[in-house]
């Protein structure tokens, strides 16, 4: 089972959420910890992960899961409601750049995705989720590559096959007509010709009765 799948099914399943997406991150810069802070628990793996709930009203929100180091475990950190986040930064939108900030009302991250990919498809997930679920604040996605916002989106994919085999479909069927329109124009064509040859044979025959 994949990280995130054991995510999924650890941290947001028993909550009675589904997790949209999910992409595992590092800071870009250190935090600052406090003067008295003793040992902390290692090394640790992070994952900024998106999830709705599946009970009416849906209401979706950013959590922040960890997995430290020797834990099989994933542990639920920071959350946020998605309409507290108020910009996303992609910091590039001229290349593909693994670099990322989110902006909150009350907190404020710097991260690095694992991959420049891994960072666009949930940019994908998490700007569609914006569109669908918020009404009033939507975040501001500033430095983002056109295919986040809507190009080439992965979440559309599947929309375009379908209407890519409908266009397919149409156009079969309008040259399928064409070819029995043309078939049926050969069949009455050929059918007066008969008929034509069948009067000319009779008034031959008529006369050369006579």
């Amino acid at each position: 089972m994949s990280a995130k799948s054991a995510i999924s099914k650890e941290i947001f399943a028993p909550l009675d959420e589904r997790m949209l997406g999910a992409v595992q991150v590092k800071r870009r810069t250190k935090k600052k910890i406090p003067f008295l802070a003793t040992g902390g628990q290692g090394e640790y793996l992070t994952y900024i992960c998106l999830s709705v709930t599946n009970k009416k009203p849906t209401q979706a929100s950013i959590t922040k899961v960890k997995q430290f180091e020797g834990s099989t475990s994933f542990v639920r950190r920071s959350q946020w409601m998605l309409d507290q986040l108020r910009q996303v930064n992609g910091i590039d939108p001229n290349r593909d750049s693994a670099e990322f900030d989110l902006l909150f009302e009350n907190a404020f991250d710097q991260w690095v995705a694992s991959t420049a990919s891994e960072k666009c498809t949930f940019f994908q997930i998490l700007h569609h989720t914006c569109q669908r679920y918020l009404t009033d604040k939507k975040p501001e996605f500033i430095n983002c590559q056109s295919k986040i916002m809507g190009g080439n989106s992965i979440l559309h994919s599947a929309a375009d096959s379908v209407t890519s085999a409908v266009q397919k479909a149409s156009q079969a069927l309008n040259e399928r007509g064409e070819r029995l329109g043309r078939a049926e124009e050969k069949t009455e064509d050929m059918k007066n010709s008969a008929q034509q040859f069948a009067e000319t044979a009779h008034k031959l025959a008529m006369k050369h009765k006579c």
